[in-house]
C-alpha cells in the first residue's frame, strides 16, 4: 500500500450521527418557532463553515448571536451523546488498516472536549496514534489543524490518505496535496459528493475494496 498514514474525520464518517444532528436541530428550530427540515434538506445543504448552514436554516445573528443557538446544539447533543453508535463496518475497516500496519489518526472540526468525552462509549482509542480535535465547539480550524499535523508527519502529503464525509474534508485534502476519499452515509448528499471528483462509497466497509487495489 502506497499510504503510509490514513487520517479520518469523525462526525458522519465514523460516527453515525447524520439523524441524530437533524432531530437535535429541529428540537432547536421549534423552539424557536422556525422551520424544521427534512433528511434530504440537511444532505442538500449542510456545509462548512457551520455557521453558513445555520444562516440556510435561517437563523438571524443580528437578532440572537451564533454563540447562543449554535451552544444550545452542542449542549443537546452531548446530553445524548451515549445514544450514537460507530458506523456498521467502521471497526473491520479500522481493524484491517491495522493489520495493514498502517498509522491512522482521528481529525475532527469537533472540540478535544467533545471527541474525548464521546469516545468514552466507544472502544476504538487505540486504533489512533493521535486523537485532535479542536479548541472550540462550533467547528472552526480544523484546515488550520490539519495542516500542522501534516507537518509533524513527516510524510510527504501524497503519502497521507484522507478519509472523510463532507465536501470540506475533500478541500482540506486538495489544500494539503492528499488523497481523499469520501463516505456518503455522512452529512452531505451523495451527488454533491461526487462533483468534488473524490472516489465516493455508500458505506465504510466498501473502503477496503478500494485500498485492496492501491
Amino acid at each position: 500500500m502506497k499510504y503510509k498514514h490514513i487520517i479520518w474525520d469523525w462526525n458522519g464518517t465514523l460516527i453515525d450521527d447524520r439523524r441524530f444532528c437533524i432531530d437535535i436541530m429541529n428540537e432547536v428550530l421549534k423552539k424557536r418557532h422556525m422551520e424544521t427540515m427534512t433528511e434530504d434538506w440537511f444532505l442538500d445543504n449542510f456545509c462548512f463553515p457551520v455557521k453558513d448552514y445555520y444562516l440556510k436554516l435561517g437563523f438571524n445573528f443580528e437578532k440572537e448571536s451564533f454563540d447562543i443557538s449554535g451552544t444550545e446544539f452542542i449542549n443537546k447533543y452531548m446530553e445524548r451523546c451515549h445514544e450514537l453508535q460507530l458506523h456498521q463496518g467502521a471497526t473491520d475497516v479500522l481493524e484491517y488498516l491495522k493489520n495493514l500496519d498502517v498509522p491512522q489518526s482521528l481529525l475532527s472540526a469537533s472540540s478535544q472536549a467533545m471527541l474525548n468525552q464521546i469516545l468514552k462509549n466507544h472502544d476504538i482509542n487505540d486504533y489512533f496514534t493521535t486523537i485532535l480535535g479542536t479548541d472550540n465547539h462550533y467547528a472552526y480550524g480544523k484546515e488550520t489543524l490539519t495542516i500542522e499535523w501534516i507537518n509533524k508527519l513527516g510524510h510527504d502529503p501524497s503519502e497521507v490518505l484522507f478519509i472523510g464525509d463532507t465536501i470540506h474534508d475533500k478541500d482540506i485534502a486538495d489544500k494539503v496535496g492528499s488523497k481523499c476519499l469520501l463516505i456518503s452515509k455522512g452529512h452531505v448528499s451523495k451527488k454533491r459528493l461526487i462533483k468534488t471528483g473524490a472516489p465516493v462509497f455508500e458505506d465504510i466497509i466498501s473502503v477496503i475494496g478500494w485500498i485492496d487495489y492501491k
